[in-house]
């Protein structure tokens, strides 16, 4: 009688164990269910990562995605959202990013790696053949800017970045060429060049330095990476022989003798944490994240 009501209980056990598998089995299939309706489903408050004042990714996201407005006296106006946690750099951007799951920022597509993950705008990729083709609009200019009277190592610098060489980098780098002016021929001279700026085109102006040494080791480029403002005021002040800026100069730069040369177009991407169920946003849930007008991550339908 004994054996009878082990063998019952084995049975029974068995029994709650297997039908405990198929449960999980079906949970499983439902967890593998669409992506966007997980996303939708999750309402974890959203941490906004800006970048600093001064900025020039700052100043071009912003504009193109409507949350720097004119008030009624015509001045622009930021309304990035005042709780929004300040970068200094796109790498700090991309560290913070990386270490938070709920949290979106923006950054240099050429900077763009495989830390985070860039969300489709509009039904675009972040790509450069979506920059090309016109579906990503997403996009900025990279400018080098000089003042009328710089040295003839700084104008021989400025004409390889221009070259067919330099602009090889530029699309090896990932970035935009918007045309080149033709072989490289080194103009014979010697001397240092300080580059000062954004620190969205400094990857790209490294690369540049590192190719025009090897075909010009007379001359020495050092490049120093702050924010474009800075790198404006740096050329303005004769602190710097080229600034850097990855936006569109600005009115008071450009009458203070300030002369811009696009040396790449540039996208910029919108990222999250790579375990963020998001893929995609529309351009206005982007400026209502940033604007404080959306909180949680159930923006995502």
């Amino acid at each position: 009688m004994k054996k009878k009501i082990g063998l019952g209980l084995i049975m029974l056990m068995l029994t709650g164990a297997l039908a405990g598998c198929g449960g999980s089995t079906d949970k499983a299939a439902e967890g593998s269910g669409d992506a966007n309706a997980e996303a939708a489903a999750n309402t974890a408050a959203i941490t906004v990562v800006s970048r600093e004042d001064g900025s020039g990714t700052r100043g071009a996201f912003i504009e193109l995605f409507g949350i720097e407005e004119k008030d009624a006296d015509g001045k622009k106006v930021d309304h990035t959202v005042e709780t929004a946690e300040i970068t200094n750099s796109t790498a700090v951007m991309m560290q913070t990013i990386a270490g938070n799951k709920d949290a979106i920022g923006y950054i240099s597509l050429g900077s763009l790696n495989d830390s985070v993950k860039a969300l489709e705008i509009d039904g675009a990729k972040a790509t450069v053949e979506d920059i090309k083709n016109g579906t990503y609009k997403i996009s900025r200019p990279f400018n080098i800017a000089t003042k009328d009277e710089i040295s003839p190592a700084a104008q021989d610098f400025m004409a390889f970045i221009m070259s067919e060489e330099g602009q090889a980098v530029v699309e090896k780098s990932g970035y935009i060429s918007q045309g080149n002016t033709g072989a490289y021929a080194a103009a014979g001279v010697e001397g240092k060049v300080t580059v000062a700026g954004s620190s969205s085109v400094t990857p790209v102006m490294e690369k540049l330095k590192e190719a025009y040494a090897s075909v010009n080791p007379k001359i020495t480029v050092e490049v120093q990476q702050s924010d474009s403002t800075t790198g404006m005021t740096s050329a303005i002040e004769g602190i710097c022989d080229i600034g850097m800026a990855s936006r569109e100069l600005k009115e008071s730069e450009l009458s203070a003798g300030l002369t811009p040369t696009v040396i790449a177009m540039d996208g910029i991407a919108v990222i999250v944490n790579k375990e963020n169920a998001v893929n995609s946003l529309s351009s206005a849930d982007v400026k209502d994240i940033y604007t404080g007008n959306a909180t949680d991550w159930s923006i995502a339908k």
